[in-house]
């Protein structure tokens, strides 16, 4: 799949020109979100996106944004979780073979586990998502190939 890098400085123009923290265009087979946490990222959060939540947060959406694979997404809004208690065995790892309704992360919600199923058959080639970090409904959180 070859994204066209013209859609993603477009879509990246409009969030700038309408002071927009998030867009989604969708064609096809092909979802592209951008979003930004600030107005502006620094120089060297762009040499180094680690150094900076801004610069890692964008760097995440430019990553997913040109992954190849499935995005596996978030079914509600709520807290990611790798395991299913501290210390547990993880159940996404980078280079695991998963089949598709096998559990892959944990959301909490309102004190409720929520499971969340592979929705294809494959391998695990990123995890977008930190153990304990908030997540939105539709935000992706795993990537397999």
């Amino acid at each position: 799949m070859k994204i066209d890098k013209n859609i993603i400085k477009e879509l990246n123009d409009y969030l700038n020109e309408f002071n927009l923290t998030e867009i989604e265009y969708t064609d096809k087979d092909t979802k592209i979100k951008i979003s930004k946490s600030t107005s502006s990222i620094s120089t060297q959060s762009m040499i180094d996106p680690n150094r900076t939540p801004e610069g890692k947060a964008a760097a995440n959406t430019l990553s997913k944004a040109m992954s190849l694979g499935t995005a596996v997404t978030s079914p509600i809004i709520g807290t990611a979780y790798l395991a299913a208690e501290p210390g547990a065995k993880k159940f996404s790892e980078v280079g695991k073979k998963i089949k598709k309704g096998e559990t892959v992360m944990i959301v909490e919600a309102m004190k409720t586990m929520n499971r969340v199923p592979s929705t294809v058959d494959g391998v695990i080639t990123e995890i977008c998502v930190e153990d304990g970090q908030p997540v939105e409904y539709g935000q992706t959180i795993i990537i397999v190939e």
